[in-house]
């Protein structure tokens, strides 16, 4: 399932931002709002120096605050991801919230199009509007008229993926909170020769900076809090192919996921094998 994978790609890269030591930022998004289910707006950056007494960091050297924050991180019983990577030569668009019960709320956008995405009880959920759908059918090669029979058979509904059915792996995957966090720390040598640098804000929360410079001008940056516990706040890469800036957010907040009516919902089996977005 093409959109379902984006989706995937999107949190998988996100993490490997901060896998590969971090990462800076040219860009920067709104911090989420109560509101799970809009999408980050883009805005100017404009550093703000933090000076919290005494720091908590005081001592460490970059690595082993990257070494901290990761462990941190990965205890999250929840979070909420917001913001843009590039996957593919192609935008993507994430803000969906996860809890450690395999469960998920959020949007996703993709060429243009938006879908929404919920997973509760061991059953996904997925509802595209025309532009989202139309887009993902055609990279299959679908002809037009099965994509138009289809498009008006999912016309304000939900797509249902029964657990064990095909498909509901791509999708639960995305919200399999422990999977995520996991991908944190696969490549420890790649949390190594990290900069400390000067120390900014994530909304309202002091951070530290941690600087990573490769190879050909590709550069990461992590906003570490400095307040509480040291969960990374923001994600940003600049450069390479897969640039992107991914805020993370509501920390151990519940997750309220809300299934959608049946009459609302169509189930996978309803549709042509050929026709799976």
């Amino acid at each position: 399932m093409a959109s379902h994978r984006k989706l995937r790609i999107a949190t998988v890269a996100a993490c490997a931002a901060v896998v590969a030591g971090g990462v800076t930022g040219c860009s920067q998004f709104d911090q989420p709002r109560a509101d799970a289910g809009a999408l980050p707006r883009q805005q100017d950056v404009r550093p703000v120096v933090a000076a919290p007494s005494p720091d908590p960091f005081k001592g460490l050297s970059a690595d082993e605050i990257a070494d901290k924050s990761v462990a941190a991180t990965q205890s999250a019983t929840s979070l909420r991801m917001t913001g843009r990577v590039v996957s593919e030569g192609q935008t993507v668009d994430v803000d969906f919230s996860v809890n450690d019960k395999a469960e998920c709320t959020g949007k996703l956008k993709v060429q243009g199009g938006t879908a929404e995405l919920r997973q509760k009880a061991k059953a996904a959920y997925m509802k595209g509007d025309e532009r989202f759908w139309r887009a993902s059918m055609t990279s299959q090669g679908l002809p037009e008229p099965q994509i138009d029979a289809t498009l008006e058979l999912l016309k304000g509904r939900w797509v249902k993926f029964p657990a064990g059915q095909e498909g509901s792996a791509e999708l639960s995957g995305v919200c399999d909170l422990k999977a995520l966090l996991d991908d944190l720390s696969k490549d420890e040598g790649a949390r190594t020769g990290l900069t400390r640098g000067k120390d900014g804000r994530v909304g309202k929360t002091p951070t530290a900076t941690l600087v990573k410079q490769k190879a050909a001008g590709e550069r990461s940056v992590v906003s570490v809090a400095q307040q509480g516990k040291p969960y990374i706040l923001r994600i940003v890469k600049t450069g390479g192919d897969e640039p992107g800036t991914v805020v993370l957010s509501a920390y151990d907040k519940p997750v309220k996921v809300v299934t959608p009516p049946a009459d609302e919902t169509v189930d996978l089996s309803r549709l042509d094998p050929g026709t799976r977005a």
